[in-house]
């Protein structure tokens, strides 16, 4: 009977009969290994091929489709076995939901500013709980470039008046999603942005060329421009689904006056999957505190999954605590005084999971028909998805949704009449990256230097050289693909001023 109890240990740990005599892990050791998108979860489809694919039903107690250290920890618990992988004296109690107690909400200048130097601890960046540092980086010029491949007149006149409002010039390229594989056509552009010494770059692709190596292969042309390998000017991408929403978005670039701060109206989305995930509720009330500070209220919009009971909800006004039914129902009618107040805001942040076509467990179709003006920030996965993609198509996203072909959460906000729009193609880190984005454009910095000192630090954090920058055919199936850091999308015209700084 005792040799059967030590198989089944082993069984259960490794996931199946055959790894009986491999070793466990330490968890942290697991997680390491297999959270591909480092967002603290395991999907089913980071573990799949593996030893523990047959073992991941059995860890997603909740069936919430993400599992975390600590679910892992519970399951192992059971059978005796500690986090380390070593043999308990007998099974633990389980970890018990995060109570309010227990809920905590540090300051935003509280929380570790990482680099390459200074990386966060496994308990950090398990709850996204760290701030990427990023810099000022010098730019000599002052010139304003449209790059574009857009050959119908209608889009080529939008963008030829942009060019003009800012005293620059419009270049053509055939396709942009394919310039980075051309040296020539690089060794072009660099020679044709250097003569103009070039501070702002709007890329203009068509929404079939919105790709990630279009993306990427702006990131080796604009990274090369002189001796260091970070970004020399300041990016941003112009995009919308239909020529009236692109329309829209120059127009209201060209005439746009930015924010005053005391007329900022900030709103955040937050998502709490289940009882213990609640690392986006604390970072929309690390918001809250943190405008509080300059007299600016944030209201609130906390999206419960249906395992969430047990979760903290946020204290005082201005607060809704909505509720979906399961992972395949997202929200699309708030509270007549949520939507009220979203409709008002002129700064919307989010922070959850996210596919395409939603965001936080708000669906596409929940915002506001009309966003003229705002500014939107998603930290969600897939919030800036591509029509065609580089890369294969992904069954399952972390939280375990399931991926469709739907309208990128951003591109419809563009469309819905926003002016900036902030996300990522494919799988997000959330806070850490997006707060920097924010931080700089409250105090006062265009577009495209809040997008510049994010895509620098970033290089420098993945150590990235020259030539490197494209996803190579050979990459396509890595699940650990470098490249993906470098895919957060920034929809805005660069040299635009969001927000005035404070006096």
């Amino acid at each position: 009977m005792r040799i059967f109890v030590i198989g089944l240990v082993a069984f259960v740990a490794a996931g199946s009969a055959c790894d009986a005599q491999q070793s466990i892990p330490h968890v942290d050791e697991l997680m390491k290994q297999y959270d591909f998108d480092q967002n603290g979860l395991l999907a089913a489809s980071e573990v799949a091929g593996s030893r523990y694919a047959r073992q991941y039903n059995r860890w997603d107690t909740d069936s919430d489709g993400s599992v975390s250290k600590e679910d892992v920890i519970q399951f192992r618990a059971k059978f005796g076995i500690a986090a380390d992988g070593s043999r308990m004296s007998k099974p633990s109690s389980l970890p018990r939901p995060v109570s309010p107690q227990s809920f905590k909400i540090p300051s935003i200048a509280s929380l570790l500013r990482v680099d390459r130097d200074h990386p966060p601890t496994r308990q950090l960046s398990s709850n996204s709980e760290y701030i990427l540092r990023t810099k000022l980086h010098e730019i000599a010029g002052e010139a304003y470039v449209v790059l574009t491949d857009h050959t119908d007149s209608n889009y080529l006149e939008s963008l030829n008046q942009l060019a003009d409002h800012h005293g620059g010039d419009l270049i053509q390229v055939e396709d942009l999603a394919r310039m980075g594989e051309s040296e020539s056509e690089l060794e072009r552009l660099r020679g044709e942005l250097r003569q103009r010494k070039v501070k702002w770059v709007a890329i203009a692709p068509r929404l079939e060329t919105f790709r990630e190596n279009t993306v990427l292969g702006a990131w080796e042309l604009l990274s090369s421009l002189d001796s260091d390998v970070e970004l020399d000017c300041q990016p941003g991408f112009l995009l919308a689904s239909d020529f009236p929403a692109f329309k829209n978005l120059i127009d209201q670039s060209i005439h746009y006056s930015s924010i005053r701060s005391k007329e900022l109206r900030p709103f955040a989305i937050s998502q709490v999957q289940n009882s213990t995930e609640t690392r986006s509720l604390q970072k929309s009330a690390m918001l809250k505190s943190h405008f509080k500070e300059s007299g600016i209220a944030v209201p609130i919009v906390a999206i419960y999954g249906a395992q969430a009971d047990a979760a903290p909800r946020l204290p005082g006004e201005q607060v809704w605590n909505l509720k979906v039914k399961s992972r395949k129902k997202f929200i699309q009618t708030m509270p007549p005084d949520a939507t009220k107040s979203l409709r008002d805001s002129n700064l919307v942040v989010m922070h959850g999971h996210g596919i395409p076509g939603m965001s936080c467990s708000l669906d596409v179709d929940g915002l506001p028909t009309d966003m003229s003006g705002k500014i939107l920030l998603s930290g969600s996965c897939f919030s800036a998805s591509p029509v065609t993609s580089d890369l294969p198509a992904m069954r399952q996203a972390p939280g375990g949704y399931e991926v469709q072909p739907r309208d990128a959460f951003i591109l419809r906000a563009i469309d819905n009449g926003a002016v900036v729009a902030f996300g990522h193609q494919r799988l997000s880190s959330g806070f850490p990256h997006l707060y920097p984005v924010l931080e700089s454009w409250v105090a006062g910095q265009t577009v495209g230097a809040g997008y510049q000192q994010l895509i620098n630090a970033l290089i420098e954090l993945g150590d990235f050289k020259p030539g490197k920058f494209l996803i190579q055919k050979g990459q396509i199936n890595n699940k650990r693909l470098p490249q993906n850091r470098l895919l957060y999308v920034v929809i805005g015209d660069p040299a635009l001023q969001p927000i005035q700084q404070a006096n």
